[in-house]
């Protein structure tokens, strides 16, 4: 079994920072990609940022400059720093970890940027 947990979210102004946090635990076995996808209200799930096993990142263009994701093998976890919060980055961020071609879930940490 695999657990997948999330920390971190919160309430933040416009152009303010948090930072997200991931952890797997369980049975983990060889870890392949790591990474955050959101749901905002009214809108379909997108990926927002990934991180590959050897530190290969991508962005989501709405993101990029402003959010910088990062983890660290041996603990398996994966961060997430979102600086310069737009009201529009507001919604539900998933964790996810990737192992034999499948991922898993955490539970979702709620980000509301508003003034």
């Amino acid at each position: 079994q695999v657990q997948v947990v999330e920390s971190g979210g919160g309430l933040v102004q416009p152009g303010g920072s948090l930072r997200l946090s991931c952890a797997a635990s369980g049975s983990i076995f060889r870890v392949g990609a790591m990474g955050w996808y959101r749901r905002a209200p009214g809108k379909e799930r997108e990926l927002v940022a990934g991180i590959t096993s050897g530190g290969t990142t991508n962005y989501a263009n709405s993101v990029k400059g402003r959010f910088t994701i990062s983890r660290d093998n041996a603990k398996n976890t994966v961060n997430l720093q979102m600086n310069s919060l737009k009201p529009e980055d507001t919604g539900v961020y998933y964790c996810y970890i990737e192992m034999r071609f499948y991922k898993y879930w955490g539970q979702g940490t709620q980000v509301t940027v508003s003034s």
